[in-house]
């Protein structure tokens, strides 16, 4: 369905890219939710590591993430209107998929309970809603069109060489009389 309607990115668009910029971003304020609620402490304690480490990890995640949200939405995901729904939606589909099975059922004990537990997931829905509202901006940025290009890439050939009138070169004047 995605194919159908023209949600595929383009050659000339990069949201892999601004999805992973968009995710390191929006891990900013998620770790600031994340260190409020102290929901770094435990997960850091249990694999024995410093909360600075694991914050590190956890924006290495985020970065993953948002590459993933860039591939799966592309074209879709550049909807200013609806990106915070779109990203929202995915932070608790990532939440799903990723913190909960890690962290509470895998382990003999849950590691996050109550209170640290609560904090991750609204770190991952406030994660969700500065990437969707933040990759429009940076994919707008990152678009290549055919009037931004570098020089080198606009002294091309082929059918976009002859779209461009710069490019075009004047006819010789000949003695003859058009016809």
């Amino acid at each position: 369905m995605l194919q159908a309607h023209g949600l595929d990115a383009g050659p000339t668009q990069r949201p892999r890219l601004a999805g992973a910029i968009a995710g390191v971003l929006a891990a900013v304020p998620a770790l600031a939710v994340l260190v409020g609620f102290q929901a770094l402490d435990a997960p850091a304690q249990a694999i024995g590591t410093s909360v600075f480490a694991a914050g590190l990890a956890f924006a290495g995640l985020m970065l993953l993430g948002g590459a993933l949200y860039g591939w799966l939405f592309q074209r879709a995901a550049n909807d200013p209107r609806g990106g915070w729904l779109f990203g929202m939606a995915f932070g608790f589909v990532l939440w799903m998929l990723g913190p909960v099975p890690l962290l509470q059922w895998l382990p003999d004990q849950p590691i996050l309970q109550g209170y640290p537990a609560t904090g991750l997931l609204l770190s991952q829905l406030f994660w969700g809603l500065a990437l969707g509202l933040g990759f429009p901006l940076i994919h707008r940025h990152l678009h290549v069109s055919l009037e931004n290009r570098s020089g080198f890439a606009s002294q091309s050939t082929g059918p976009e060489a002859a779209a461009q009138s710069q490019m075009l070169r004047p006819l010789p004047p000949s003695g003859r009389p058009p016809c």
